[in-house]
């Protein structure tokens, strides 16, 4: 992204919350919205904007799990750990996408394809073990079903699953 636009953008978000209580968490929302994460460069003209400390950005970037430093992979695979679905297999669900995908919580695969994180609760427990992928959920699964279901989002982008030797095959 251009510097200047990016600096602008940034501005931009900062005047608008600038004068309210709690500013720097909203803004921080603002920038994860818009760009997925919050970049390294962004963190250092917000504190300038702001006139707050790098440490405390960090400090509240690190401290909410909501917050990236990273770029996330174009799909976010999150897998529900709630407990029906850590009883009815999460855990095995878990396993398989960090063998398949060769990456671990909170990573993305080197392709930037996939983004794999664990989330509490999805609240879909009459369906466990689920999985949502960019917000549609997938249900009632078995570690066999996961393969499948990331081939219809590496075919779509012709790639083939990060950790696979070869393009996978299957239905969504």
């Amino acid at each position: 992204m251009d510097r200047e636009k990016l600096k602008a953008d940034i501005k931009e978000i900062v005047e608008e919350w600038k004068t309210k209580e709690g500013n720097l968490i909203m803004i921080l929302h603002k920038i994860e919205n818009r760009y997925g994460y919050v970049p390294r460069e962004v963190s250092f003209e917000i504190s300038k904007l702001l006139d707050v400390p790098l440490a405390r950005i960090y400090e509240v970037i690190t401290f909410y799990n909501y917050f990236k430093l990273e770029p996330p992979g174009k799909h976010t695979v999150a897998v529900c750990m709630g407990t029906a679905c850590y009883l009815k297999g999460g855990a095995e669900l878990l396993s398989e996408l960090e063998h398949i995908l060769g990456v671990k919580e909170d990573e993305t695969t080197k392709d930037g394809l996939f983004h794999l994180e664990i989330v509490r609760c999805l609240g879909c427990c009459g369906l466990a073990p689920v999985i949502k992928i960019d917000g549609k959920v997938f249900g009632e699964l078995k570690k066999n079903d996961i393969i499948d279901i990331l081939s219809h989002y590496t075919k779509q982008n012709g790639q083939m699953v990060s950790g696979v030797g070869s393009e996978v095959s299957g239905k969504p």
